[in-house]
């Protein structure tokens, strides 16, 4: 009986020590581990921010990186906590049926704060034996009965939209605030001008889930576009991109969509989070 605990004793000892500069900017590699290792942090008396999307928000290969591990620098860890809880190949969709948001959601407290950027991989078919990851192209309530080859089994799958009011209901209810992004622009074909967007069905569907909702937005599609402006694509791809594809950023496009995300904070209307962010950051 004492052997159980003395481990149980120094367990709850470490939570009552946690602190929101313990680890700024976590990462949570949660490709390498299991479901079951995902730490709830109890006994804080400080907020996180937790951070959502795809491989352009969290990025751990040779020469790309996502905006998401670069973005924790700019707030202050003795105030907040930030951690990356974006996946690669992770859709609007699979976030949350391979079990990713519930996990968020069973972590966090009243008072905390999530970014969410999804759209890069909700375009893909919804059952093909490779990653079945779309969704419904749309903002409505539509739905198809699908078999999905990878989880075996029935799924009802439904609209973009659908899934991202979802999320945002969900972490209200939990005390969070919402902040939707829309999803980073892809490497342009042609010279960018001040103003520009990409023509993309995700980055309007974003908006418009935002502003049904009521709920934050930040454009960061326009923000990152903005200072693309005056350059020529070949310029835009060198720089911020990688000869993989263009998609992926370099960590120099890393860093300069997660400080179009602060960009996008900064300018937001009664948003608490500003608050967090460490004076005049470069």
């Amino acid at each position: 009986m004492k052997r159980l605990l003395l481990p149980l004793f120094l367990l709850s000892i470490a939570a009552l020590m946690l602190r929101a500069e313990s680890s700024a900017n976590f990462d949570v590699n949660r490709d390498k581990t299991s479901l079951s290792g995902f730490m709830a942090h109890t006994n804080r008396s400080y907020p996180i921010l937790y951070v959502v999307g795809d491989s352009t928000v969290h990025n751990p290969s040779r020469g790309e990186q996502g905006w998401g591990d670069v973005v924790g620098k700019y707030f202050d860890p003795a105030k907040i906590r930030v951690e990356n809880h974006a996946l690669g190949g992770r859709s609007s969709r699979t976030f949350r049926t391979q079990g990713w948001w519930d996990k968020v959601l069973a972590a966090c407290q009243p008072g905390d704060f999530v970014l969410i950027q999804m759209g890069h991989n909700d375009g893909g078919p919804l059952d093909d034996t490779n990653r079945a990851r779309g969704s419904i192209r749309g903002l409505g309530d539509d739905t198809k009965d699908i078999y999905n080859p990878l989880m075996h089994k029935q799924e009802t799958v439904h609209t973009y939209g659908w899934y991202m009011r979802q999320y945002v209901e969900e972490a209200r209810a939990h005390g969070m605030t919402p902040i939707i992004c829309s999803p980073i622009p892809h490497c342009p074909k042609t010279e960018v001008h001040d103003g520009d967007v990409e023509n993309s069905d995700y980055v309007r569907f974003s908006k418009a889930v935002a502003e049904n909702e009521k709920a934050l937005f930040i454009d960061l599609n326009r923000i990152t576009m903005s200072h693309y402006a005056g350059m020529e694509p070949k310029e835009i791809k060198e720089k911020y991109f990688t000869s993989a594809d263009n998609t992926h950023t370099s960590p120099a496009g890393a860093a300069l969509n997660a400080q179009s995300v602060i960009e996008g904070i900064r300018n937001l209307t009664n948003c608490p989070l500003a608050g967090y962010l460490l004076p005049n950051h470069e």
